[in-house]
């Protein structure tokens, strides 16, 4: 069962039960605090944690809503001039690196600036028209890569290292523009 409850501090808390979770989460939204409570937790529990984490959610929603304001200045991107554009950067990209993929799918996520499946489908969120052009091509790379290595090892890196020097550096850049997001 899920709970919203008024916080004194920091406003509306929602508590969301997830037979998944393994630990209580906080997540900070521009308007709520979500809580994912894990099966063995109770509501209580979850309190106490968030109670115990009240600084931290203060320090983290004043940022959230700062990027969420800035994020309001930023143009609207229409989705089918996001597919074609990206669609064929991606291709350009593929090709000149040898790079193979399946499908690509262009979503408006909030979380994430891409990503790839195990069959080698590849999704770009359309807010990466929002970046300079480096980092659309690093987020195109780095998914890429990922056609080869499915995961974040060292390996991923080094191949990743061999598109994108200084990868490391750039994906930091990308903390930059992370209000695009919103």
């Amino acid at each position: 069962m899920d709970y919203e409850i008024e916080h004194e501090e920091v406003g509306i808390v929602r508590y969301i039960k997830n037979n998944r979770a393994k630990r209580i989460i906080i997540s900070i939204k521009p308007h709520f605090v979500r809580v994912t409570i894990p099966r063995r937790q109770t509501l209580k529990n979850a309190q106490k944690f968030v109670e115990q984490k009240i600084d931290w959610i203060k320090k983290h929603s004043k940022n959230i809503k700062l990027l969420s304001e800035k994020s309001k200045e930023l143009p609207k991107i229409d989705r089918e001039y996001a597919r074609q554009k990206l669609g064929k950067r991606l291709s350009e990209l593929a090709q000149e690196h040898n790079f193979q993929y399946n499908r690509i799918s262009i979503r408006s996520q909030r979380t994430r600036w891409g990503s790839c499946s195990s069959k080698d489908n590849i999704s770009l969120n359309m807010k990466l028209l929002h970046l300079p052009e480096q980092l659309i091509d690093y987020i195109m790379l780095h998914e890429l890569v990922h056609t080869r290595v499915k995961n974040h090892s060292q390996d991923f890196w080094n191949e990743l290292e061999t598109v994108v020097p200084n990868a490391r550096l750039v994906d930091k850049q990308l903390r930059n523009y992370q209000y695009c997001l919103f």
